[in-house]
């Protein structure tokens, strides 16, 4: 009976431990979508948070070709995007409040750090993708972009 009781008990602490780390780890994960620019769909990490929007892409060692990250801002502005710790060149895209392109900044290098890249258009979002991406896509100011939940 003491057997028994030992089993259960030590499978509910099993059971706490790997519920607790699922937990801990969905919530330090970036909620995930896609866009369509141009009809071509781009996955993305959304950062919505301050400690996630100065995250962003740094210390990544790369993104793949149909992946970014999108940041989302409480309200439009003009919101600065640096380079710190990054490892790798991105293009810059910001959207104002409809998701049209009102600005871009095409291969920002992380050697450009401390450089912060503004707009000059108000914007509300701001799409981070790999270096090249906007001209291989033809990508312009105006141009609509689609958020896909």
């Amino acid at each position: 009976m003491r057997r028994r009781k030992l089993y259960g008990s030590l499978a509910f602490i099993c059971l706490l431990l790997i519920v607790g780390v699922s937990l801990v780890w969905t919530t330090t994960r970036l909620p995930k979508a896609s866009v369509l620019i141009n009809g071509e769909r781009v996955n993305v990490d959304i950062a919505t948070t301050e400690a996630s929007r100065q995250q962003g892409l740094s210390g990544r060692q790369s993104i793949g070709p149909n992946n970014g990250m999108l940041f989302i801002f409480e309200s439009t502005g003009r919101p600065g995007i640096w380079m710190k710790d990054m490892r790798f060149a991105i293009d810059i895209v910001w959207l104002d409040d409809t998701w049209l392109v009102v600005d871009s900044t095409k291969n920002a290098a992380p050697a450009s750090y401390p450089e912060i890249f503004e707009t000059k258009m108000d914007a509300r979002y701001v799409l981070e993708l790999p270096a090249g991406w906007l001209d291989r896509h033809n990508v312009k100011l105006l141009d609509h972009v689609l958020l896909i939940p």
